[in-house]
């Protein structure tokens, strides 16, 4: 089977996972079903896999784009794990005061590690894929455009395979992560008073209002110089290549889904950024820095082990 109709099957059984999850969820959950904006959020979704596509067949001829039967397995194992440790998660204990419904994730290294280790469709499908069922198991509703965005952010951390020399592109990806931080970071600083920034008060079962904390708001560039850190500290240049494409990822994955919601949720750009991407991007910033290298220890120790 050619490589360019093995990425489409993935990306169109991408597609057909998370329909499917919309369709068939409510059926068990009421609060599962989408309102009148499912269609948009779809369109989203499209627009992502149509991204992930572009990039695709521009490189097409690297590796990095296979698609065999290890990979498949990898993408099933990826999505499974990040399903349940999100759920474990993204309940109501750990919520980051937000526009919506946000909490701390450390199993946001799952498709980040996957997308580096195993090439960015097997990170694409474990971080959208994935980020649907936990959405499903929490019971919070279903956002298929943020599970593109967290599809999007595995998908970039596996584009280091596309490069043939590793130091040269850690050096453009740090520059364009430190541009885009300093960018959303003076949008905060602009807009630290915002209103209406909910979050969930677990003691009295009831959402409020709340401004961003100002290490909610600085988490993403507190992220970034840990991620610098890494990059230049580290002398391991797998963990350094995983963290630095990692933070990238995040950056544009969440971005996308943050932007999206100015049409979905008719939300202004500041407080998109503010509200929703700050509070989601500088928290996965933060496990990106510091459990994804342990991650990537462990399985460079692993394969040493077995001899691969």
């Amino acid at each position: 089977m050619k490589s360019s109709l093995k990425i489409a099957i993935s990306l169109i059984a991408t597609l057909i996972v998370l329909i499917l999850v919309a369709v068939v969820g409510p059926m068990f959950n009421e609060s599962l079903k989408l309102d009148a904006t499912a269609f948009l959020r779809f369109a989203f979704v499209f627009i992502g896999l149509l991204i992930v596509y572009v990039v695709y067949f521009f490189t097409k001829d690297n590796d990095a784009w296979v698609v065999n039967t290890r990979e498949v397995v990898y993408m099933a194992i990826g999505a499974a794990l990040y399903a349940v440790f999100s759920y474990l998660f993204n309940g109501t204990v750990f919520v980051v005061p937000s526009a919506s419904q946000v909490a701390l994730r450390p199993a946001i290294v799952i498709p980040m590690f996957f997308g580096y280790a195993f090439g960015p469709v097997v990170g694409l499908f474990t971080g959208a894929v994935g980020n649907m069922f936990a959405d499903a198991l929490t019971e919070f509703g279903l956002s298929p455009q943020w599970c593109i965005g967290n599809g999007l952010i595995g998908m970039v951390a596996g584009m280091h395979m596309l490069f043939k020399n590793k130091k040269k592109s850690l050096n453009t990806v740090l520059i364009t992560g430190g541009v885009l931080t300093a960018l959303v970071s003076v949008v905060f600083v602009l807009n630290r008073t915002m209103p209406n920034m909910t979050f969930y008060d677990v003691a009295n079962g009831i959402f409020g209002d709340a401004q961003i904390s100002w290490f909610a708001g600085l988490s993403i560039l507190i992220g970034f110089l840990m991620v610098l850190g890494v990059r230049f500290f580290v002398k391991n240049e797998d963990v350094a290549a995983a963290v630095t494409w990692a933070m990238l990822g995040n950056i544009l994955g969440i971005g996308f889904a943050a932007i999206s919601d100015i049409w979905i949720n008719g939300f202004s750009f500041a407080l998109a950024i503010v509200g929703e991407f700050l509070p989601a991007a500088g928290t996965n910033m933060l496990f990106a820095a510091i459990l994804l290298p342990i991650v990537v220890v462990a399985y460079e120790s692993i394969q040493r082990q077995s001899g691969r």
